[in-house]
């Protein structure tokens, strides 16, 4: 199965977290925190349609300057997703510039903060000098994003401030049988994008038209290969307490990857409680408990800088049962 997530991490495990995510067929790219962002391409940030934030520490926030810039002619959507007090975070980069010659510029930023009960929403528009617009809020249901292509379900989580996790899962994965097409004298196209939307939005009755030819989703259905869709997941600068680790092997339980901060040694327990971040075996032990198909470690104390593989040792032994 051709995966339709195409995942990198942007530093390395002692630098800002960061996660890009391009959706291979959409066109477009999703984000997990904001670090540094320097080693995006103006390009790659253009595809960028969602940014999902944990929290705005410094570290998982600084590049959104960054991000700011290079978007400020986009003309698709751009949405951004953190915790509590988001919107106001974001609200005081706006209020660090002067915007008075933005007036023509398209650049539309929906942004969301999530609580136990609620999602807030505000827009910011360029062509009103990024001044705050509040947009009606809705109840929280653990669910921040959903379209036909996929999910991001999300846990609020302690890091002695709120801070969230996230797991993508893809709707269902399709895959097209391309010698099977050749037989039925059709050749790929555009249209292979048509057909895929209407499976994802279940209208099997919908007729697509190819090369002069009005096909049903029954006319093609020997070409098309409909399986369980992928699930990833994002987790970091969580304390490792029992509380957390339930929600959090809740929310990513079955993934097929796991990026998840092994901060700490176990070996430095105490310093990860007063710091709350999770230990390497605490990582090793959710994605056991979990299930998840692989384990990717990211997100190192600057204390193992000599021996970095420590960490991912004692996280992958943990995760394989040692």
């Amino acid at each position: 199965m051709k995966p339709s997530f195409h995942t990198r991490l942007l530093n390395g495990p002692f630098e800002d977290p960061g996660l890009y995510m391009r959706l291979l067929w959409e066109g477009r790219a999703l984000m997990f925190d904001l670090g540094h962002t320097d080693s995006l391409s103006p390009r790659d940030i253009l595809k960028l349609t969602d940014i999902f934030v944990s929290h705005t520490h410094v570290d998982h926030f600084m590049g959104f300057d960054n991000i700011l810039r290079i978007s400020l002619k986009k003309e698709g959507p751009l949405r951004l997703y953190g915790p509590e007090g988001f919107i106001d975070h974001v609200e005081g980069k706006f209020r660090g510039y002067t915007w008075n010659l933005t007036k023509d510029y398209p650049l539309v930023i929906d942004v969301f903060e999530m609580t136990e009960q609620y999602i807030e929403h505000a827009v910011f528009k360029a062509g009103n000098r990024f001044q705050r617009e509040d947009m009606e809020k809705r109840p929280s249901n653990g669910i921040l994003l959903h379209d036909p292509f996929c999910k991001v379900s999300v846990r609020i989580l302690d890091h002695e401030i709120p801070c969230l996790a996230f797991s993508l899962e893809e709707e269902c994965h399709i895959n097209i049988n391309k010698a099977m097409l050749t037989d039925m004298g059709l050749t790929a196209g555009s249209w292979l994008s048509e057909l895929k939307e209407a499976i994802r939005g279940n209208k099997f009755d919908a007729v697509i038209t190819v090369e002069g030819r009005n096909l049903s989703f029954q006319d093609l259905r020997e070409a098309v290969d409909i399986t369980h869709g992928q699930k990833l997941s994002y987790v970091v600068d969580v304390l490792g307490s029992e509380d957390n680790i339930k929600k959090i092997v809740e929310l990513v339980k079955g993934s097929d990857l796991l990026c998840i901060e092994t901060y700490f040694l176990e070996s430095d327990k105490e310093k990860a409680r007063e710091r709350y971040h999770l230990t390497a075996r605490e990582a090793g032990r959710i994605a056991r408990e979990a299930g998840v198909g692989r384990m990717e470690t990211l997100h190192f104390s600057p204390r193992y800088s000599d021996d970095p593989e420590a960490l991912v040792r004692e996280a992958q032994e943990e995760f394989n049962g040692k």
